[in-house]
């Protein structure tokens, strides 16, 4: 009886760690440490570089505030019309190569930053910009690879499973913040006892062994989920196809024929009304899937939930690259910057905890409206994901992204406005109003959605264990 339950344990063990499920944490948790380290170094990187200002680094989180701004809703469309596989592969190649020659170009400028001044200054210059338009492409990569592993990957793993879906979001958050308190700490303690260079060098490193083993990794959940290969938003003629080798087999050559001849007369019906549509539609294509994508984004019913999110990002309380680097003007070494940055984490972890705690005894609207800032994120990630449709989820969360670094390139607007680290109290006064506006205007949204019973402690949610009644869903 003891072997039989051993075995039974032991069984179980395997089947969780080979399961699709754990195997996406692999890869988040792989992607995230290699991120996190990114993040924490190019900021140090850049105020070391340009003799303790902000000015650079602020041009840089502009830069890429401004690239996704303009092209969230084109990449959640790209992320929509391919499929699940190959966006993550072409994300994951593109972010990950982009880092590596950035970390090499600063290893470069470190190691010859006097001699290429003497040379020509110039030439410093131009390591500065291609430094950021690597790190830009890198960045818009890693929304993509976030758009369809986090927010569809995820979904589709979790199934009709909202409870499941749930604790996958905490899972992924919490493995967020363990990297960044123990991702930063690595690297800070790197660059303090060794050297800029040894850093570099390091993250580089890690992101060519990462590419390597998150490719192998996405091929095999996607191998364990079927479901991963269907998707709803196919182009037209695919769907079309589809329809067509959906219907019953003929049970003729004749009718075989005639199928196969219907399959290509769509082929070739929507190649020829591409053509008559001429150069200038196909010019103009981004800018029709960047005004649809809004306008598909403000007519969903959780719109007024993804603006309170977004309005968070208008703030410098963070530890981000301006946080970071106001910190590091003012003599707090790499290390040091790396605990901080760890004990802001594990405030993460509790609101996270927390979250699936709450969730279960009020309901996840509730969850949003009463919990802390943590769970407020997770609330309004699990409303889109449960109410946008699957067509649409790609460019929707692309264009949620969008409003997100909207609200953060104002952010950096202001700190090029004021680049000393004098005026850094002001910009948190303005990052506490914009944190309270947010609220405000998801207290609008829950209020919408739930009326009176949104200051009840229990939900129907918690009842019949389904998603509360009380929430409009998209159409």
């Amino acid at each position: 009886m003891e072997n039989s339950g051993s075995k039974k344990r032991s069984a179980a063990v395997r089947d969780f760690f080979t399961s699709a499920k754990c195997l996406i944490y692999l890869i988040h948790a792989f992607s995230t440490w290699g991120d996190r380290m990114w993040h924490f170094a190019v900021a140090v990187f850049l105020v070391e570089l340009y003799g303790n200002s902000l000015l650079l680094t602020a041009v840089y989180g502009l830069v890429v505030a401004g690239s996704v701004l303009l092209l969230g809703a084109i990449i959640g469309d790209w992320v929509d019309k391919n499929s699940r596989l190959k966006v993550a592969q072409t994300s994951l190649i593109v972010q990950n190569c982009s880092v590596i020659l950035c970390g090499i170009i600063f290893m470069v400028v470190f190691h010859f930053q006097d001699h290429l001044k003497e040379l020509y200054n110039g030439w410093l210059i131009a390591c500065y910009v291609l430094v950021i338009t690597f790190a830009n492409i890198a960045n818009l990569a890693s929304t993509a690879t976030s758009i369809t592993i986090q927010r569809d990957w995820i979904v589709v793993v979790a199934g009709e499973d909202r409870s499941k879906l749930a604790d996958m979001n905490a899972t992924v958050r919490i493995i967020d913040q363990l990297t960044n308190i123990l991702a930063p700490m690595l690297v800070g303690q790197i660059m303090a006892f060794g050297s800029h260079l040894i850093g570099c060098g390091f993250i580089s490193g890690w992101n060519l062994c990462s590419m390597c083993l998150e490719y192998c990794l996405l091929w095999k959940v996607y191998q364990k989920t079927p479901a991963l290969a269907i998707k709803g938003g196919q182009k037209v003629e695919d769907q079309e196809l589809m329809q067509l080798n959906c219907q019953k087999e003929p049970e003729s050559s004749q009718k075989l024929s005639e199928s196969s001849q219907l399959m290509n007369e769509v082929v070739q019906v929507k190649a020829e009304s591409r053509k008559k549509a001429g150069c200038w539609y196909q010019m103009t294509e981004p800018f029709r899937t960047f005004r649809d994508g809004w306008v598909a984004y403000y007519n969903q019913s959780i719109f007024l939930a993804g603006m309170g999110l977004a309005f968070l990002y208008m703030t410098v309380l963070g530890f981000d690259c301006i946080t970071t680097g106001y910190a590091y003007t003012q003599g707090l070494n790499g290390f040091i910057l790396s605990l901080l940055m760890g004990a802001s984490a594990i405030s993460g972890i509790c609101g996270t905890v927390a979250f699936t705690w709450i969730r279960k005894k009020c309901g996840l609207i509730r969850t949003g409206f009463i919990s802390g800032l943590w769970s407020f994120d997770l609330s309004v990630t699990q409303l889109i994901q449960e109410n946008v449709i699957e067509s649409e989820r790609g460019i929707i969360n692309g264009v949620q992204n969008s409003m997100n670094y909207l609200l953060d390139l104002l952010h950096f607007i202001m700190v090029i406005l004021a680049p000393n680290p004098e005026a850094f109290g002001l910009l948190v006064i303005l990052s506490v109003s914009f944190v309270a506006m947010g609220h405000l205007m998801y207290f609008r949204f829950a209020y919408k959605s739930l009326g009176s019973r949104l200051f009840l402690c229990c939900s129907p949610e918690h009842k019949t264990g389904t998603r509360d009644p009380s929430l409009p869903t998209a159409v």
